[in-house]
C-alpha cells in the first residue's frame, strides 16, 4: 500500500505505517512538528559525526545498522532517501576534519535541547522513551511529512 494524505496510516498492515501513526501521537502540535524537522536531521548527523569522530568505522557501522532496520522495514522509498541522506552526513562528516568532534558535540546538544523544548511545548513526552526505535523512526517522520507535502507515493 503507498500513502498520500489521503490514505490514513493507522489502517496499515505495514509496520512502518504504524510506527509512524504511533510516533505522530505525540508530535502534533505546529512548533513541535517544526522543531523536529529542524533537529531531527541535526541528530543524525551529529551521531554520525560523533561516532566518526571515535573511529571512521565506528560510523560506517552505525549507519550500516540503520539502513539494515530501515530494509527490514520493508519501505523502499524510505530507505532510498535515508541512503541518499546517510550518504551526505558522511560526505559532511569527511568534511568537517578536525572540527568533527567539537561541532557534532555542539550540534547534539543544541538540536536536542530543542527536541525537549518541542516536546514540553506538545505536552508529551518523546517517544523514544517508550521503545528504543523511534529514534531511527523519527527520520522517517521528517520524510513522510516532506513526502506528503511533495506528493510523493510511499
Amino acid at each position: 500500500m503507498t500513502h498520500t494524505a489521503a490514505a490514513p496510516l493507522e489502517a496499515s498492515d505495514r509496520k512502518v505505517d504504524r510506527l509512524l501513526a504511533h510516533y505522530e501521537e505525540s508530535h502534533r502540535n505546529p512548533t513541535n512538528e517544526l522543531i523536529h524537522f529542524v533537529a531531527i536531521p541535526a541528530i543524525m548527523l551529529s551521531i554520525v559525526g560523533l561516532l566518526f569522530s571515535i573511529h571512521p568505522w565506528v560510523a560506517y557501522l552505525f549507519v550500516a545498522a540503520s539502513l539494515v532496520y530501515y530494509v527490514l522495514l520493508r519501505a523502499p522509498a524510505f530507505l532510498a532517501a535515508m541512503l541518499v541522506l546517510t550518504a551526505l552526513a558522511l560526505v559532511v562528516v569527511h568534511a568537517l576534519g578536525g572540527l568533527v568532534l567539537p561541532v557534532s558535540a555542539a550540534i547534539f546538544v543544541v538540536a536536542w535541547v530543542f527536541q525537549f523544548v518541542g516536546h514540553k511545548i506538545e505536552g508529551k513526552k518523546p517517544s523514544f522513551f517508550e521503545d528504543i526505535q523511534y529514534l531511527w523512526v523519527g527520520p522517517l517522520f521528517v520524510l513522510s511529512k516532506l513526502f506528503l507535502r511533495l506528493g510523493i507515493r510511499w
